[in-house]
């Protein structure tokens, strides 16, 4: 059986010793983000509380957020990863306010996630 931890320490450790390696497995409709690691070959399970998609900071100055984007943050990360999936990184990552942001090469633009909880699947 496979052990789960419950941290986002083990996703920022794992992710800080191969980050080449960490990528975006899938979305789910419960606002689940998976993180698979080829290296490690363990398995980070992100709840999402809320997703904020904000614009490259090469594209606008300040990286303001219009309301309508706001709303539609889940459908935006959704169709991004529909359409160019292998673009999408994880990009930074703070522990200590539960926060992602992933990034999107082709369209530039970036997800700030605030995470409700994390989990690690080993395997």
């Amino acid at each position: 059986m496979a052990q789960i931890i419950r941290s986002g320490a083990f996703l920022q450790q794992c992710w800080s010793v191969h980050p080449l390696c960490v990528t975006v497995k899938q979305v789910s409709d419960d606002r689940a983000v998976v993180l698979t690691c080829s290296s490690c070959r363990s398995a980070h399970r992100l709840s999402v509380a809320t997703v904020v998609p904000r614009d490259s900071p090469a594209q606008t100055a300040g990286g303001q957020v219009s309301e309508d984007e706001q709303g539609s943050g889940d459908s935006l990360l959704g169709a991004c990863l529909a359409a160019h999936h292998a673009s999408v990184t994880l990009s930074e990552m703070d522990v200590f306010q539960d926060l992602v942001l992933l990034r999107c090469a082709d369209c530039r633009r970036h997800y700030e996630l605030i995470v409700a909880s994390f989990e690690t699947h080993q395997r």
